[in-house]
């Protein structure tokens, strides 16, 4: 017994086979009800609502701007060729918009899964954050991106002008310059592709808010520009553009229904507005090490996964131990944890609301591991109070 007290777990398996051998008399239904309920609730977690729901877009009445609710998209019926070439060409991006909370998501991105062209202006909480992913001519990945902190107000309008050039990315906030960041250049490759406004290309990212413009620039915009685009669009309803400025896309959401957005730049790339909620290409089990991240979001998604799981270790070992004895029920209940998460993630990879990835994998089953070891520690306690139970609630 020396041996097996240092180790929860072999104690555990021990304890296992001598309970194969005088297997209780009376063992309890109640381990196996709480076993099925938890699976329910893990299942029900991780795939609900079940289906794609409706696109929660709608249109503005008083004004111009489409309004986007939680699992809101809108997607270009085209792909911008903005580079024709020239992947070194500058460009610029201007949103007009208004965030309705603090939770964040991506507000526009670019997607191109042939080559791989990812770059996205996301909010996070009240900071503004930009993500560029890309292949380069060895094929290897190339991932950048920055954060400009507390931009952000809830129901407080905004006007952001991204302007990309020889002296790297500068951006404005209603005009006035905020950040110049030398070492981040994003280029007309960068916005080539499928326009996805709401949600991520690739994951339920979705962010609610108004937005009420959007314009596409293929060259650089200088202060002045930045500063008369602001107030021109908030005074007119849209930019003052010279002659000598290249705007290839501009929405200003001014059509107040239908389920079209026309482009009045050069492209003529309009956006259609779904009937359902849709993830242009998700991902399917996304690789740990992808999904990885420094920010908050990441680790308290993380800490959930692996608490959320915790009981069901606790429990479905009790019950393979104490209700049927099974040999080696540490390792089947870790077993079944993962079977158990592996079926959530691949479901989820068919549901525009979720995310199918290995992160959860992990730590789920790392929840569960720690359940079945919170288990054979404090496993007299839970036989006690077992034994309280009225013999109506037992089986013979």
């Amino acid at each position: 017994m020396t041996l097996s007290s240092g180790n929860p777990v072999l104690s555990c398996e021990l304890v296992d086979t001598q309970m194969l051998a005088n297997p209780p008399r009376h063992p309890s239904t109640t381990l196996g009800t709480i076993c099925v309920c938890l699976v329910l609730g893990m299942l029900t977690a991780g795939l609900w609502p079940f289906h794609q729901p409706r696109n929660n877009v709608t249109w503005i009445t008083t004004r111009n701007g489409l309004f986007f609710g939680y699992h809101g998209v809108v997607l270009s019926n085209g792909a911008f060729n903005l580079s024709d070439g020239e992947t070194q060409r500058s460009c610029s991006l201007e949103m007009r918009l208004k965030a309705a909370t603090n939770d964040g998501g991506t507000i526009v991105a670019f997607y191109s899964a042939d080559d791989l062209k990812k770059f996205s202006v996301r909010q996070d909480g009240t900071d503004l954050v930009l993500d560029s992913e890309r292949r380069d001519a060895q094929r290897r990945t190339i991932i950048s991106g920055f954060s400009i902190n507390n931009v952000f107000r809830p129901e407080t309008p905004a006007f952001f002008t991204i302007s990309s050039g020889s002296r790297g990315t500068e951006v404005y906030l209603d005009g006035l310059l905020i950040r110049t960041i030398p070492w981040f250049r994003i280029t007309s490759a960068d916005l080539d592709g499928q326009l996805v406004v709401g949600t991520s290309p690739v994951k339920n990212d979705d962010w609610s808010g108004l937005l009420q413009g959007l314009a596409i620039y293929g060259h650089a915009l200088t202060a002045a520009d930045a500063l008369r685009h602001y107030q021109t669009w908030v005074t007119n309803g849209l930019p003052y553009v010279s002659e000598n400025e290249r705007i290839a896309a501009l929405y200003l959401f001014d059509e107040h229904s239908g389920k079209v957005v026309h482009n009045h730049g050069s492209s003529k790339v309009a956006l259609n507005i779904p009937d359902k909620y849709t993830i242009l290409n998700e991902k399917f089990l996304e690789p740990a090490w992808k999904e990885f991240s420094l920010r908050w979001s990441y680790w308290k998604s993380a800490l959930i996964n692996v608490v959320g799981f915790v009981p069901f270790g606790f429990f479905c070992c009790a019950n393979l131990s104490l209700t049927k004895p099974v040999r080696r029920a540490a390792v089947s209940t870790v077993a079944f944890g993962f079977a158990v998460s592996l079926t959530i993630e691949v479901l989820q990879g068919y549901l525009p609301t979720r995310d199918s990835g290995t992160t959860d994998l992990i730590t789920n089953t790392l929840g569960t591991g720690l359940g079945v070891m919170l288990f054979c520690w404090k496993r007299t306690i839970l036989t006690a109070i077992l034994d309280r139970i009225p013999s109506t609630a037992r089986i013979a």
